[in-house]
């Protein structure tokens, strides 16, 4: 920088004096927008360029330290309140623009924002976000590896200056431009070693001497409450105290014999919420393992941290059915306005309840265990932990034992009895977060956030990999549309399709046409049974003469066949002669003629119709009346048989 040419430098100095008075031609008014472009200059940009392109490095150091000296004359002269500043940001969109055409370091631009945001107050860095919130996208378009750096060190100091309780806003205006300008899988923010915010201590009051001296006190008393109010109870019921006594084995040995028992008296008695005396240290001594979860692999911290949050959810429990309680009793008024007016103002209530850091005082711990919001927030950072917890159970260490970044691998592994309390305390604080009219809603933004937190977690515990992927080149893209339209367009019928039969005998007209062969009437004309007696007769000769089982088989298959349709075709007009067949034998009944089967018919009719035969063919005898009947003179007389 030093080095760079006296002439170059006053060169430059000039040309970027020029351009700020063309800056001002271009914005009278001042102020931040518009944003100014190259062809607001008239090609002076250009000569910039001509005169850098015989050495680059000394014309950027040139450049640079023109640049600076315009820069810190500004400031010297100018409050950032003072419509004149406006001269600065007319200089940032000129190093903007030089810096995409690549004329001057890309990261200059962005040195200058770094020493103005040292220079300012926390309201001056909020005017020069305004800046940076309205050129994001152009000032971080090109060259944004050579920038990147610098926007998270500039950001990260301004982020240690400003406070997360008064200058909540401001905070998330500056993680809303670093989540904007860096890319998704972008590994600066990672935290790849798995290191915890150690450093965030919660201090709070130690327990006063006088207490400790009154739990004792109390304590005794305790033990002598259980036979006082025994007593006063016997005496307010009209009884004298029991004046039992047993020895050392137990046996009574006073005037009593008989002992009664109440079951109340052998029931274990009921967990009791603790006061918020006892609470108050082992409540905030909770933070401690939320800011570092690691220390919870030591066995004792982790049996501290169980008893605690299990004092504590029940402590909650106690304090949410008081209030439910308390406001069914004492605010009729409140019941009356409606729902809808209710639940709004709870809604605005929460929502404007935000604090990074809670007050420890003991005075004001029984007001932030009456918050629902103070209450969420601490069940949250439980959640968190026991998901944590959870991670180290062989089941899910099993899922990443092929990942590669060993630091957030832990070689503890969670046993069986905590993984169970684990997953049973993290359903009742689900379930607890879950109760009033907006709790499903708030609990299901808060379990999809964890969820998703653990997918970045698996990510971080792969090293990272590149999660962007490159746009879809326009070859690959035109191959696709023609697949999809190949995929849905109407598709034609092959000439054979697969698996059917050849149809070419149809058109074949080398002896006859293929439709005359199926016009054959062979193909269509039911057979007679009679047809069938040949076959069946050469399959029974078969059968006898076959030399093996499966040549047997097979003619018993075939003649079965020819004998199930034979059967069939005679079922139409000679059923009446099925009782003659013996299980597929003796078919000569279907095969005979009509005729002879009329005779048969004839002859071996029944008694009437033999009767009716004798009587056609038996001449009559006839008696005459001129003679008297006598058995000598009678005359056989044939007549014509009787039709």
């Amino acid at each position: 920088m030093c080095s760079a040419p006296l002439e170059s430098v006053n060169d430059f100095t000039a040309s970027f004096k020029r351009l700020l008075a063309s800056a001002r031609d271009v914005k009278p008014n001042g102020g931040i927008e518009p944003a100014l472009t190259t062809a607001d200059f008239k090609g002076e940009i250009k000569a910039i360029g001509q005169k850098s392109q015989g050495a680059p490095n000394r014309e950027y150091a040139a450049i640079e330290t023109a640049c600076r000296n315009i820069f810190y004359n500004l400031l010297a002269s100018r409050s950032i309140e003072d419509p004149a500043f406006s001269e600065v940001w007319n200089l940032f969109d000129v190093l903007s623009i030089l810096s995409d055409l690549e004329y001057c370091e890309p990261s200059l631009l962005f040195w200058l924002v770094e020493e103005l945001l040292d220079t300012q107050t926390i309201d001056g860095c909020r005017v020069v976000f305004d800046y940076l919130d309205s050129r994001r996208e152009r000032i971080t378009a090109k060259h944004f590896k050579q920038k990147s750096l610098i926007i998270l060190r500039a950001c990260n100091e301004l982020l240690r200056r400003l406070s997360r309780a008064e200058d909540t806003v401001f905070c998330g205006r500056v993680f809303i431009f670093l989540f904007q300008s860096f890319p998704l899988g972008d590994r600066s923010s990672v935290n790849l070693r798995g290191e915890y915010h150690v450093e965030n201590v919660t201090v709070y009051e130690e327990l006063p001497p006088k207490f400790e001296a009154g739990l004792e006190d109390e304590m005794d008393i305790d033990k002598g409450n259980g036979t006082r109010e025994v007593e006063d109870g016997a005496k307010k019921a009209g009884q004298e105290p029991s004046t039992e006594q047993t020895d050392g084995s137990g046996e009574q040995i006073g005037p009593s014999s008989k002992t009664v028992k109440f079951d109340s008296q052998e029931e274990k008695p009921r967990e009791s919420a603790p006061d918020m005396d006892t609470l108050y240290p082992v409540f905030w001594s909770l933070q401690t393992n939320f800011s570092n979860p690691t220390r919870l692999f030591d066995e004792s911290s982790l049996q501290t941290f169980r008893s605690g949050l299990e004092a504590t959810m029940h402590k909650f429990r106690e304090v949410h059915h008081e209030l439910q309680a308390r406001g069914t009793s004492k605010l009729p008024d409140e019941n009356k306005r409606g729902v809808k007016r209710k639940r709004i103002g709870q809604e605005d209530e929460l929502s404007s309840s935000f604090n990074p850091k809670y007050l420890t005082s003991r005075d004001l711990f029984d007001l932030e265990i009456s918050d629902l919001a103070f209450r969420r927030h601490i069940l949250v950072q439980a959640l968190i932990l026991l998901d944590f917890l959870l991670s180290l159970t062989p089941k899910a260490k099993k899922k990443l034992e092929h990942t590669s970044n060993k630091s957030v691998l832990y070689s503890y592994t969670l046993n069986e009895e905590n993984g169970k309390w684990a997953s049973t305390v993290r359903n009742d604080i689900a379930d607890y977060l879950q109760q009033g009219t907006e709790g499903r809603f708030y609990y299901r933004m808060v379990d999809t956030v964890l969820s998703r937190d653990k997918n970045w977690v698996h990510w971080k515990a792969e090293s990272c990999p590149p999660i962007q992927r490159d746009p879809v080149s326009a070859l690959d893209f035109a191959e696709a549309e023609t697949g999809a339209q190949r995929a849905c367009a109407n598709k034609r019928l092959r000439p054979t399709p697969m698996g059917s039969l050849d149809l070419k005998f149809l058109t074949d007209r080398s002896d006859t046409d293929g439709m005359e062969k199926l016009k054959d009437p062979e193909r269509y004309t039911i057979p007679t049974a009679e047809s069938f007696r040949g076959p069946i007769g050469d399959d029974d000769f078969e059968i006898s003469l076959a030399k093996t089982d499966e040549e047997k088989q097979l003619l018993i298959d075939a003649r079965a066949s020819k004998l199930w349709r034979t059967l069939r075709i005679a079922s139409k007009g000679k059923l009446n002669l099925f009782d003659k067949i013996d299980d597929g034998n003796k078919l000569d009944a279907l095969f005979e003629p009509e005729g002879d089967e009329s005779k048969e018919k004839e002859v071996n009719g029944t008694e009437d119709n033999q009767e009716q035969l004798n009587r056609e063919t038996t001449p009559l005898l006839v008696v005459t009346e001129k003679e008297p009947a006598s058995k000598n003179r009678i005359e056989a007389v044939q007549e014509a048989p009787i039709k």
